[in-house]
């Protein structure tokens, strides 16, 4: 099984929620594929469609990324219409992106504790004072924090997923946690499908 992720961030948060309930993504066989970008989608599609052994591929896109995502699919033979019918074809879509969707889960607090047990209270109290961000909301200027230095967005998101509720999670991590907890179809036999109305 082939999960289509679209950054490092991502696969992270997968990974630690995953652990946390108990899915052993080995024993299952699942591959978690970080593709640098929604834009390598196609490339990932294809390499699925010509493999001797038609992996089941799932996934998961940030909303303003959904339609690299429909093109692609169209573009190696999938009857799909438009981003409302992607998680039919396995993939799970983020509002805004995972990292949004981690941060209203969690809350003012619940982030502010992740902060502090990574020791980036004061280093995230510095970014607020700043010109640009001092009148910006808490919740964007956590989002700018994130992806302001290297490897961070990563490790807070695997931070934030740690400290989700389990019986709460944001609709596609849970929906993609299912997805790869239980049998479907390979990408070759969606190909051959024909999507529910």
């Amino acid at each position: 099984m082939w999960v289509l992720l679209e950054g490092a961030s991502d696969v992270a948060a997968l990974r630690v929620v995953a652990t946390r309930a108990g899915v052993s993504l080995a024993a299952q066989g699942v591959h978690l594929v970080d593709m640098h970008g929604a834009t390598n989608i196609r490339r990932h599609l294809l390499a699925s469609a010509e493999a001797d052994a038609s992996p089941r591929v799932l996934g998961m896109c940030d909303a303003p990324e959904a339609p690299y995502f429909v093109r692609a699919l169209r573009r190696v033979g999938c009857a799909v219409e438009s981003a409302d019918e992607l998680r039919w074809w396995g993939f799970q879509v983020c509002e805004r992106d995972l990292e949004d969707e981690l941060m209203r889960d969690l809350g003012e607090q619940g982030i502010r504790d992740v902060l502090e047990g990574l020791g980036l209270t004061q280093r995230f109290s510095m970014l607020t004072q700043q010109p640009a961000w001092v009148s910006g909301t808490f919740h964007e200027q956590v989002h700018r924090f994130a992806g302001a230095a290297s490897g961070r967005k990563e490790l807070m998101a695997a931070a934030m997923a740690q400290a989700l509720d389990l019986d709460a999670l944001p609709k596609p991590l849970a929906g993609l946690l299912d997805a790869i907890s239980r049998p479907g179809p390979t990408f070759e036999e969606l190909r051959r499908g024909t999507p529910d109305p």
